[in-house]
């Protein structure tokens, strides 16, 4: 069965995340790669129009479905991270699904990754499935 999650705690964890400076946007999408719940920061202009984001949610879905075969031998995927020349993408495979965010080109990867980790905080086993 899948647990809902309530509406308050996704606008939340999305408005803490927002408030790192580096983070351009912050979304959770489903496992289907469709956006449930994600915002742009106030300043920011996206690289994609609205066919092209959803896109890139349906292609990191299909990615993080493809990285779980190997979660037998290797462990569960924490996060991954892929640094582009405009800006850095990471996702966070949830328990029912991603969270996925874009900074700028210049963050620190494994810091902005512990920092959202902590700003999941004691939900983080819940949104993780552990």
């Amino acid at each position: 069965m899948v647990e809902q999650i309530p509406e308050e705690l996704f606008q939340q964890k999305l408005d803490e995340i927002l408030s790192e400076k580096d983070i351009r946007f912050a979304g959770f999408v489903g496992v289907e790669g469709n956006l449930q719940k994600g915002k742009f920061r106030d300043d920011v202009v996206p690289f994609e129009n609205d066919e092209e984001q959803q896109q890139v949610f349906r292609e990191l879905a299909l990615r993080i479905s493809t990285r779980k075969k190997f979660d037998y031998s290797m462990g569960p995927v924490k996060y991954s991270a892929s640094r582009r020349e405009k800006l850095v993408m990471m996702s966070f495979p949830l328990k029912n699904m991603i969270l996925l965010i874009t900074a700028e080109p210049n963050v620190n990867i494994d810091r902005l990754a512990y920092k959202i980790i902590q700003i999941l905080g004691e939900d983080w086993g819940s949104f993780y499935g552990e």
